[in-house]
Order: C-alpha cells, then sequence, then structure tokens
C-alpha cells in the first residue's frame, strides 16, 4: 500500500496525542483510526474523518502512557492502506508540591500528591539558591510521596525540582524555601570609651541576614538599628550617651523566618566630675565639697573624704547624679582633708579629686606647768591636739618673754635657766593650715633648792621604807614629802617636818612595790624643786606552789598563788636529780601557772618559785611531782600452758619505772590480782587461775604516785572438758540423751558435735549454754551409733575434747503377720523393714497350746520372713519379731496363728441299743483344738445331733434316737478358723429289744 508516513506526538500534553500523515496520491476517501491499550490490547476509541486531513487529536488519554495507534485510509480507487503506530503520552507532575523546614536549621521536608496516570517513579533535585550548586540527588519509587533533605545549612534558601519519569519522558515542577536561620552564640557588648560602645558575637554564618537593635534603657527609646548581611560578627555603636546603660538584642532572618538571639546589656564609661573643691564652712567641723556636673548621665556619685595624714577613707557617702555638692560635718578639729567625687555608672567609674583643706583647730587640753623640783625649770605638759604645730609663751613679771613653736606630735616643753622660786604664766594654742586656736593659760612656781642626800631603804622589811635625809644649805624652814608608788604615779603618803628632823618611816605599805619619795624644802611660799628617791619594799615568797603532771601532752603544770603585795615577774627553776640539765623560766607578774612541755617520762621534778620584784627576790619551797610513765604498748594476752595459767606479754617503752600488772574478773571488773614487775621485764605468767575464765589485763607503768596504764585486753584461761560424759538412748524415741558433769571453772558453753559411726556425712554441732549439763539429741536414725564428742568453750578457745559413742534404740519391725500356708506342721512370719539399723532380728514363737518351750531364732538385720516347720498340727501359736542392737531390743507386737487339725482316724460308730448310737475315733494328743460330731438322718438327710467336744474327748453317744434308724456320723477337728473332717460312716440303730416285740 501506499506509505503514510505516519507519526505520533504529545507535543507536550499529558493527556492528548496527536497523530499526523501524509495524503496518499490519488485521493482519498476517508480515514478510520481505532486506539489500543499496550496491556492489555484493547480498543479503546474507534474514529473516522473525512478527506482533506492531515492530523488528529486524540483526547481524554492517560498520562505517562504508550498507545497503539491503527490508522487505515480509503483510497479513491477503491483501494485501502494501513499503518500503525505507537505513541506515548507525557506524564503529568506532581500536584500540591511542598517544602518546609518546619523551623529546623539543617532539614527540609518535602511532600507531594500522586501525579495521574502512569510513572516510572521520581527524579528529585534540590539546589542552593545562592551558588547554584546541586546539593542533593535522589531517585525514588512511584509510591513515593514524601522526601527528608538533612545536613543543609541554615539560613540558606534551596530550590527542589521534582521530575515525573515515565519513559523516556519526564514532567517537572519545581518549589523555593528557605531552613531556618541559626542563632548567634557569644554575644557580648562591651564599652570602648563613654560614647561608643563594641558588640561582638559567634556563629553569624547560619543567617541570612542580622538585625541589631541598640535601645537606651534610661529612656527606653530605640539608638540604632542595624541590618546586616551573612558573615558580620562585630559592629561598633559610636556617638552614645556617656555613663548610660543600653540594651543590644539580636536575631536572624532567612527568607520568611526570624528568630530572636541572644541580648545584652552594658554600660557606657561616665565622665568624671569637673572643678572638685572641698572648703570650710561656718558651722564648727564641717566642710563643703563642691563640683562641676559633667556630661552625660550616671546612677550616682560617690563622694569620699579622706584624711590626708593616713589617706584612710573617713566617710562615704551617696549622692544622685543630678547632685553637685555635699557638706561632711563632726569632723576631727585641726584636721587635714581632701575629698574624691566617682561618678558610678553600673560598673564602671571615673573620679576626680580635690586639693586638701583643714578644719578650724581646738586648743589642747589638760595642760599643766610642773616644776619637777627644779628650782631653774618648768615642764609644761598637755594632751595632744589635732593640727600642725603649737603657739608657746612663758612670762613672768620683770622678766623676758619666752616664745616657741613646736610640731603637734610633741606633748610637752621643758623651759630651762629659770629663776628659782618664780611664779611663770604659760600660754598654748593649736596652730593648723591658716587657722590658730584661742590659747589655754596656767602658771605655777620654779622650786627652792632641794634637800641634799635624799635616800630611801626597806632595812630587810616588807611592808616599811625608811626615809632620811640632810638638811639644805640655807633657805629652809621645812619639809614637805610624799610617797609615790612609782608604776601608778599615785601618792600614798603625805610628810610635813620641821627643819631639825632629818628622817621618816613609811608604815603599812606594800610587799615587794616600788616608791619614790619627793621632798622638798620650803622657804615661806615656795618650795624647792624635789628631791626623790626610790626603792622597793622586800617581796612576800609565793605560798600555795604546787606541781601537777599532764598526760597528754606529757608535761608538769606548776601553780603558785600570788602573795599580798606586788612582783616584777616570777623565775620557776625546774631540775631533777636524775638528770644534768634544769629549765629556767621567766613569766610575767600576773602569771600563777605555767606549763613544762617535753620533759622525759617517769621522772621526778623539783620546782622553786621565786618573786622578783626590784633589785629584790624572795623563793618559796621546793615542790616536786613526777611526770606520767609512758604506757605499755603491744599488751597480748594469751592462755598458758595450762588451763590456770595466761601469759601476758608487752612492749617495753621508754622512761618507765616498775609495772604493775592488775588482773580483773571481766564480768564483775573486780580486781584479783596485783603483780609488781621491774622495768625491763616484758613479759609474766599468771597462774592459779579459773580455767575458762575472761579476764581483763591492765598493766600499769609506775612512776612515784603515777601510774601510766595500757590499753584493757580481754583473755581467756583455756576452759576444762566436761566430766562423766555418757549418752543414753531414750526408750520409745530415736534420741540420745547425752549427760555430763559440770568441770571445775567457768565457760562460755559447751561445743556438742555428733556424727555417725561408719558414714561419710559430716558431723552436725551444737551450741549449749554453759549451765547446761545435759542434752537430747533427737531426730536420730534409729538402731544407729553415733560418736558424741564434746568441749567446753571459753572465748576463742576449747578444751580438750570428751567423747563417747552411744546407739539409740532399734525401731520396732512393724506389719507383721503370720499365715498358714495350708499345712498341719508349718507356720509363715514376715514383716516391714523397720527405719534405722539393728544387729540382728529374735523371732521368738510359743505355742498357745501346750506348755512346750518357746522356739527362738536370730536372723540377719535385712531379714523379713521366717518359715516354721515342725510344729504341732493344730495348735495355736505367738510369734514376736525383736529388732535388737547391742544391749537394746525394740519388740513388734504379738500375732497368733494356727496350725492346721490332722484328721481323727479310725472312726468308728456302734449302737448299744435302740435308741443310742456311739462314735469313737483315734487321735494324738496335739492333734486338734476340739472336735464337732454331726449325726444325721439318712432317710431325709436332716441333722439329728451336733456336739462340740474338747480336745481330750475321743468318743461321744448319741441318745433319744430311732430304733431301727440308719443314720450318719462325721467327726471334725477343730483348731481356730481351721478343721479336719471324717468320712461320713453310717450306722443303724437296733430294732427294738426281742424282748419288748
Amino acid at each position: 500500500g501506499t506509505l503514510l508516513n505516519l507519526s505520533v506526538s504529545d507535543h507536550g500534553r499529558s493527556d492528548s496525542l496527536l497523530l499526523s500523515w501524509d495524503e496518499p496520491e490519488g485521493g482519498v476517501v476517508g480515514y478510520s483510526f481505532a486506539l489500543s491499550s499496550l496491556r492489555p490490547d484493547k480498543i479503546l476509541q474507534n474514529k473516522s474523518i473525512g478527506p482533506n486531513s492531515t492530523n488528529f487529536w486524540f483526547h481524554g488519554l492517560t498520562p505517562g502512557t504508550s498507545y497503539k495507534i491503527d490508522m487505515t485510509a480509503t483510497l479513491a480507487c477503491m483501494g485501502i492502506t494501513s499503518q500503525t503506530v505507537i505513541g506515548q503520552t507525557s506524564p503529568s507532575a506532581v500536584h500540591n508540591l511542598s517544602l518546609s523546614s518546619d523551623g529546623s536549621s539543617a532539614v527540609l521536608h518535602a511532600s507531594w500528591e500522586h501525579a495521574s496516570g502512569q510513572l516510572d517513579g521520581y527524579h528529585l533535585a534540590l539546589y542552593h539558591s545562592d551558588s547554584q550548586i546541586l546539593v542533593r540527588n535522589a531517585s525514588l519509587l512511584p509510591n513515593a510521596t514524601t522526601f527528608l533533605f538533612d545536613g543543609l545549612l541554615p539560613g540558606s534558601e534551596y530550590a527542589l525540582k521534582v521530575s515525573t519519569l515515565s519513559g523516556a519522558s519526564q514532567a517537572s515542577t519545581s518549589i523555593h524555601q528557605w531552613t531556618a536561620p541559626s542563632i548567634p552564640t557569644q554575644l557580648r557588648l562591651t564599652p570602648g570609651s563613654s560614647t561608643s560602645l563594641f558588640a561582638s558575637w559567634a556563629g553569624a554564618g547560619g543567617a541570612a541576614w542580622l538585625h541589631l537593635t541598640l535601645r537606651n534603657l534610661l529612656t527606653q527609646t530605640v539608638t540604632k538599628t542595624l541590618s546586616a548581611k551573612r558573615g558580620l560578627t562585630n559592629y561598633t555603636f559610636q556617638h552614645l550617651q556617656p555613663g548610660t546603660q543600653y540594651w543590644l538584642g539580636l536575631s536572624a532572618m532567612a527568607g520568611p523566618y526570624s528568630t530572636m538571639g541572644p541580648n545584652a546589656t552594658a554600660w557606657t564609661y561616665p565622665l568624671r566630675p569637673g572643678n572638685v573643691t572641698l572648703s570650710s564652712v561656718e558651722e564648727q567641723s564641717s566642710l563643703q565639697a563642691h563640683w562641676n556636673i559633667p556630661a552625660g548621665e550616671r546612677d550616682f556619685y560617690l563622694v569620699t573624704l579622706q584624711e590626708e595624714e593616713d589617706g584612710a577613707p573617713t566617710r562615704n557617702i551617696s549622692v544622685g547624679g543630678d547632685s553637685s555638692h555635699v557638706t561632711f560635718h563632726g569632723l576631727r578639729p585641726g584636721k587635714q582633708y581632701s575629698v574624691q567625687v566617682t561618678a558610678v555608672a553600673g560598673p564602671y567609674w571615673a573620679s576626680e579629686y580635690s586639693a586638701a583643706v583643714w578644719t578650724k583647730p581646738l586648743p589642747p587640753s589638760s595642760v599643766s606647768l610642773c616644776n619637777q623640783g627644779s628650782s631653774s625649770s618648768l615642764l609644761a605638759r598637755w594632751e595632744k591636739a589635732m593640727g600642725e604645730a603649737y603657739m608657746l609663751v612663758l612670762s613672768a613679771v620683770e622678766l623676758p618673754m619666752k616664745n616657741s613653736s613646736l610640731l603637734r606630735g610633741v606633748t610637752n616643753f621643758t623651759y630651762e635657766g629659770l629663776r628659782p622660786g618664780t611664779l611663770y604664766s604659760f600660754e598654748i594654742s593649736t596652730v593648723a593650715g591658716p587657722y590658730t586656736s584661742a590659747p589655754q593659760r596656767i602658771t605655777n612656781w620654779t622650786y627652792p633648792l632641794p634637800p641634799e642626800q635624799l635616800t630611801l631603804s626597806n632595812q630587810g622589811l616588807s611592808t616599811s621604807l625608811q626615809a632620811s635625809w640632810k638638811a639644805a644649805s640655807a633657805g629652809s624652814t621645812g619639809y614637805t614629802g610624799a610617797l609615790w608608788e612609782t608604776k601608778a604615779q599615785r601618792c600614798v603618803r603625805n610628810v610635813t617636818t620641821g627643819k631639825s628632823l632629818t628622817n621618816v618611816t613609811f608604815e603599812d605599805l606594800v610587799p615587794g612595790r616600788q616608791y619614790t619619795l619627793e621632798m622638798v624644802a620650803t622657804a615661806g611660799p615656795y618650795k624647792s624643786p624635789m628631791r626623790s628617791a626610790t626603792d622597793w619594799t622586800y617581796p612576800m615568797a609565793p605560798s600555795g606552789v604546787t606541781l601537777t603532771n599532764t598526760r597528754s601532752p606529757l608535761g608538769l603544770s606548776a601553780f603558785w598563788d600570788k602573795a599580798t603585795g606586788d612582783v616584777d615577774q616570777f623565775h620557776l627553776q625546774l631540775y631533777s636529780k636524775n638528770l644534768p640539765s634544769q629549765r629556767n623560766i621567766t613569766v610575767g607578774p600576773k602569771t600563777q601557772n605555767f606549763t613544762f612541755l617535753g620533759l622525759a617520762p617517769g621522772i621526778q621534778y623539783f620546782l622553786k618559785v621565786t618573786v622578783l620584784a626590784g633589785p629584790y627576790r624572795s623563793s618559796s619551797h621546793f615542790a616536786t611531782e613526777w611526770t606520767y610513765p609512758s604506757s605499755l604498748a603491744n599488751v597480748s594476752v594469751q592462755p598458758g600452758r595450762r588451763p590456770q595459767e595466761l601469759h601476758v606479754s608487752w612492749v617495753e617503752p621508754d622512761g618507765g619505772r616498775e609495772h604493775l600488772v592488775q588482773l580483773s574478773v571481766a564480768e564483775s571488773l573486780s580486781i584479783i590480782r596485783n603483780v609488781s614487775v621491774p622495768y625491763g621485764v616484758n613479759h609474766i605468767d599468771l597462774e592459779g587461775l579459773v580455767p575458762g575464765s575472761q579476764y581483763r589485763v591492765e598493766i600499769f607503768s609506775q612512776a612515784g604516785p603515777h601510774r601510766s596504764s595500757s590499753q584493757t585486753v580481754i583473755g581467756y584461761t583455756v576452759p576444762l572438758p566436761p566430766l562423766s560424759l555418757s549418752a543414753i538412748p531414750v526408750s520409745n524415741s530415736w534420741a540420745l540423751a547425752v549427760h555430763w558433769e559440770t568441770p571445775p571453772g567457768q565457760r562460755d558453753g559447751y561445743l556438742l558435735s555428733v556424727h555417725e559411726e561408719d558414714s561419710s556425712s559430716s558431723a552436725r554441732n551444737l551450741d549449749v549454754g554453759k549451765d547446761s549439763t545435759n542434752i537430747t539429741l533427737a531426730q536420730l536414725a534409729p538402731g544407729t551409733c553415733y560418736l558424741v564428742e564434746i568441749w567446753a568453750v571459753a572465748g576463742l578457745y576449747r578444751s580438750l575434747p570428751k567423747n563417747v559413742t552411744g546407739c539409740t534404740v532399734p525401731a520396732a519391725p512393724t506389719n507383721l503377720s503370720l499365715t498358714n500356708p495350708g499345712s498341719s506342721s508349718e507356720l509363715h512370719a514376715c514383716w516391714n523393714k523397720p527405719p534405722g539399723r539393728r544387729d540382728h532380728y529374735r523371732v521368738n514363737m510359743y505355742s498357745l497350746t501346750s506348755q512346750s518351750r518357746a522356739r527362738v531364732r536370730t536372723l540377719p538385720p535385712d531379714a523379713q520372713n521366717v518359715t516354721w516347720t515342725h510344729l504341732e498340727a493344730g495348735s495355736r501359736f505367738a510369734v514376736q519379731v525383736t529388732a535388737v542392737k547391742g544391749s537394746f531390743e525394740a519388740s513388734s507386737e504379738n500375732v497368733t496363728q494356727w496350725t492346721h487339725p490332722l484328721v481323727p482316724s479310725n472312726l468308728m460308730v456302734s449302737s448299744a441299743s435302740a435308741s443310742t448310737l456311739q462314735a469313737s475315733w483315734a487321735a494324738g494328743e496335739q492333734g486338734a483344738e476340739g472336735y464337732v460330731v454331726d449325726l444325721y438322718d439318712m432317710a431325709s438327710g436332716g441333722p439329728v445331733g451336733h456336739v462340740v467336744l474338747n480336745r481330750h474327748t475321743r468318743s461321744h453317744t448319741f441318745i433319744n434316737l430311732s430304733p431301727g434308724t440308719h443314720y450318719s456320723v462325721t467327726v471334725r477337728a477343730t483348731s481356730g478358723p481351721y478343721q479336719a473332717t471324717t468320712r461320713n460312716l453310717t450306722h443303724c440303730t437296733r430294732e427294738y429289744d426281742a424282748a419288748r416285740g
């Protein structure tokens, strides 16, 4: 046929196919088409069109599907031509494609609805939007509707292209999306200056944009905002307010996402205040600080006032940030101060200092003018006043004025070369900077010439001093004296005498105290400069001197009572006759005890306490004491060679003397033995003790009256073994009653061991109380011998063992039976084997019928039956089985049984009269228990007579029978339940007697 050049195309449409062809030569009448599916081969559409067309659209097809199209052209010449072509529709793209991060900075989740039609699968391609780099390729099965992209960059835009694949065709759709930004970390905000803040952060690569907001926290206004592209890690904010707190917030943005990041606060540095000054005010002891307020802000001012002399802060005052002055009250007069004003903003500050200024001074107080016994000098004294210096003026009538200037540390001044006996006026003022205080005024006289050769002596007495002097050469009308306690500077006596008296005695003074006598000569209203003499009263010796020892640490403590009076020092001398060296210690006057450490243990020491007062001393009597000896170490107490002994040993210490070994009963703590052991011996054996007793041993090292105890050690003597041990079986019980006698001495208890003989099982151990003398060992095996051992126990120690062997009573045989095997001379006995052991069985058989001797059989321990033969027929026998273990027995119950009787022999029947029949038979003496004779009427077969006879009977006569009648007679020998019957024997009674007939 004619070629049509048939072709098919989808022209990018997923539900249509366009069929195109060339019009055949010669013209056509029309075209017909058949559209079929490939699998299965099924016609889906039939179409026809007229001529003049070269293409045709098939609509309503399934996307991504292959179709077969058969085309037939009807030619004008009445011929036809056909051609077939295969075409495929394009696949459809997926629907509702979405790409979301769900807030994640590293993951994008893609989802879609299935594309309609047929498809082979999906192809996913993810691109980084900025770099256009392909990030991820994925091929998925046709049933997939989701896919997760992980490991992505935070804050980045990605493009996803999803292609539907069908054969060689594909249909794609795309979508864009951002990953959530990551939050920058380590945000820091630090001041760069008073007008700038430096912000820095880390991890800025996870956001497309960073948005920074700087807020003034004082005014709550936004100072500056800033948006920066990815990668910026710091920024400096300029032109800010000094001393102001700012808040910086940072957020990360990427596409539609915005995430709040960290925030930080910081202060700009404050500016320091200007022109700080400090000036005095009208109020006494007050200063006022002034300053200029700097630009910017601050939280407050810290105003610190400090003294210039030592630089230490005196006052700290906080005032508001708008303040410009503050006044300090109550300051010390005559002191130089400076002020520091600090502007504080958050953690930062800036300071400025003022120049130093003075407060107005006060005049000195306690001003005195003393001549000190001098006729040519005066000593001026005063208490220290605050300031720089002092101005002094000394004046007298008709004498030139003396002016002096002294530094502030001086508190006295002596005027020399003055005229004796003259009244002087003294003025003093305080100078501080430009200020001078009002003066303080005082007057005093110079002295006349003093007495000469003044002495003061104790004459070896403790409570009196004698003063003596040489009279003044001229100008003296008398003497005035004052006795002073030198140390306390307290006057205790005044004395005034005439010029002829040149000595005086002061009584009732304090022992050991230094006194000074000041003596002047008087002339009119004037007194000479003093002459003084000093001496100590003789000290009193200390009393109550004692010496006591201490154990921890090792030493001796000295104690003494302070005697009446004063003491400069105590001198302690400690020595020992056994040691070459001695201790010399000097202690203060208030000390009344002292401890000497580092002494040798166990040594006698002597102590002398001496009082020192000036050049004089007085000593106590000697006190003596011993140091504690060292305690013994490693004391060991072990049992001795015999139960009545303990062996005690120890390690000898240094510095000991003899030892006292103290032995006491542990329970009562009563001491029963004290043994002295010389130094150098390190063990002892204590004898004559109670065996098995608990003792406490304590060893004392002795030195003088003192003992040093070792640790207390507990020890035991070995107990004595129990006496007269026995193990007796308990009747009717599988047990052993163990008895023993209490041995001498003590014990904590007993240990009992029970072991079954000829058994590999372990022994059974029992603890028994110390007061027990018996115990019952229950639940033992019957008929078994046991080895019983017993020890007395004291602490960890045991006595020598005592042992005994005891056997339990055997168990009696059970279920004994005696049976008759159907014999008249045999009986068979059997029984159940009882538990436990036995030596043998003894079986006794007794005849209950005759007085014959009992028959005894001895059987092995495992036997369970026995047969007796040659027994008397028709006799009753009793059997008892006894289990025997040593001398102990256990018997079963008695059981009885009969042997079969023998059949009576030689049965004979005779009739002595018409109404009697006599039956007789022969039998042995022991053949039966008894006999039963039965008589039957032969005609009727019924019983006529029945009689039971004893074993000794051998005949019986039936009376009152019918004459001339046939009877049948049987004789049965009986033994218990058994019987033996003769054969029937018939006989006829006689007819009536002939005489009577």
